[in-house]
């Protein structure tokens, strides 16, 4: 065993995960390690439903790890979009076969299914504080044996690619001390509208694939992948009954502290709606030919029966919000009531051109299959995704975990902290939840930063070896 503790630590723990991420195809990691000494930061789940006498029935099929080794490829790392959290997404590769005699399963719905992946988070950092004490890894190129070596990362004195190093992560500053952040103005606004979008278009594609038919979705279904082909067992908590599981310590308590980027006027995403909920609130799906009125509309409909669309006429106690007065041009413009401009500049902007060029012959009046519809809008989905993504990853988490990690705000963003009372009168559209009516509020610039804290559950359990 080569590394160990460094006298003197030259860089943060967000600079040695930048370094992982770049050079992560350089290094492996020491699973079992990981997984002997891992302390969940969630409530554990384990596959299977309850029946109504509470007892577990298992899944019809099970999954085997194929690469069952010492070693995994370093995985991918991600900050948390509203916590100071870091986790490690692990990939392995794994087979399915049924649970009673292991007998595998090769073939589904005309795709071979041999070799998948299964997922696994790691939390590296959970609320500002280390949770992986240390990685143990190995490491094949001597160029990035050299950069650790240089960060002080690593005291071995001679690359050896066949050795296994500590890397120590908890005796490492979360963060630089001189750390800089970008300007939050008008992200908000702009992942507001994204996330409208994404949401209308995720409700047509509920039961759409530009790839497989419904027969291959059904078959898909009952040997528990998705639409994407990735493996999703249905998955219940460990206990039955919460307050029993916490008397008895399987299940703790800790307070979670949150951070959200909003607006002036609406506090964070969280306020949006779903869009079949917004489309429920606000418009009327009718049949063409009867005239009859569809009582609960939802999007997928759009696709299925020869529906129009009209404005729901609204009742005067019904109060428009600035959240409504977000979502409903979008809506307008995507469902050919007013053509505002503003779907397309969105997809325009991602780089979803195909879609918009779409709609914009939709509304003019050209037919346009059901197929070529769902391809435009599953590319459409994964550029907006994306796009949104990039915002969080490169301007948003880092300030989250900043906030999160030292209790403060950057040096550059000067702000007085508010009580929800005192931002409530100061900004009178704001709409609190139960746990933000507790928090402390700021407002940087047009928008408000808030932070508060959330009461989660974690399973009080070490190894986690063999889950998956």
């Amino acid at each position: 065993m080569e590394g160990g503790n460094m006298t003197k630590n030259q860089i943060s723990l967000v600079e040695l995960i930048k370094i992982f991420a770049e050079y992560r195809n350089n290094i492996i990691v020491n699973i079992k390690h990981l997984q002997e000494h891992y302390q969940r930061t969630g409530v554990k789940r384990i596959r299977g439903v309850r029946n109504e006498n509470g007892e577990l029935l298992q899944p019809w099929l099970t999954t085997e790890y194929i690469d069952n080794a010492e070693y995994v490829g370093m995985g991918e790392f991600q900050f948390s979009r509203n916590a100071a959290t870091i986790n490690m997404l692990v990939k392995r590769r794994v087979k399915l076969a049924k649970f009673e005699d292991q007998t595998p399963t090769i073939e589904i719905a005309g795709l071979l299914v041999n070799d998948l992946n299964t997922f696994n988070n790691y939390t590296i950092v959970s609320d500002g504080k280390i949770n992986v004490k240390s990685l143990q890894v190995k490491i094949s190129s001597k160029k990035v044996f050299d950069l650790l070596k240089q960060k002080g990362i690593l005291d071995a004195e001679e690359f050896d690619f066949r050795a296994e190093y500590t890397i120590q992560l908890d005796n490492l500053p979360l963060v630089a001390a001189n750390s800089r952040y970008s300007s939050i103005d008008g992200l908000f606004d702009e992942l507001a509208e994204i996330k409208v979008l994404t949401s209308i278009i995720c409700a047509h594609l509920k039961r759409e694939s530009d790839v497989f038919i419904e027969v291959q979705l059904d078959e898909f279904k009952k040997h528990y992948l998705s639409k994407n082909t990735y493996i999703n067992f249905p998955t219940t908590n460990e206990y039955t009954d919460i307050n029993e599981a916490l008397a008895n310590g399987t299940l703790n308590s800790k307070l979670s502290y949150k951070i959200d980027i909003g607006s002036q006027y609406i506090l964070n995403l969280s306020k949006l709606p779903s869009a079949n909920k917004f489309l429920n609130r606000m418009y009327r799906f009718y049949e063409k030919e009867t005239g009859e009125i569809i009582i609960k509309p939802s999007f997928e409909m759009a696709f299925n029966r020869n529906l129009a669309v009209r404005h729901r006429l609204l009742s005067s106690r019904t109060k428009i919000t600035k959240v409504d007065e977000l979502m409903k041009p979008i809506f307008d413009d995507f469902l050919g009531l007013e053509q505002n401009g503003i779907v397309g500049d969105i997809l325009k902007k991602v780089g979803a051109d195909s879609l918009a060029q779409l709609l914009q012959d939709k509304q003019a009046g050209k037919q346009i299959s059901k197929e070529e519809m769902v391809a435009a809008l599953t590319v459409a989905n994964k550029k907006l995704e994306q796009y949104a993504e990039n915002i969080y990853q490169d301007k948003i988490s880092p300030l989250v975990f900043y906030i999160g990690s030292t209790g403060l705000l950057p040096d550059q963003m000067e702000a007085k902290a508010m009580t929800a009372d005192e931002a409530a009168a100061k900004y009178p559209n704001l709409q609190f939840s139960k746990d933000e009516q507790e928090g402390t509020f700021f407002a940087v610039g047009g928008s408000i930063i808030s932070i508060y804290t959330k009461t989660e559950y974690y399973s009080k359990t070490v190894a986690i070896l063999n889950q998956f």
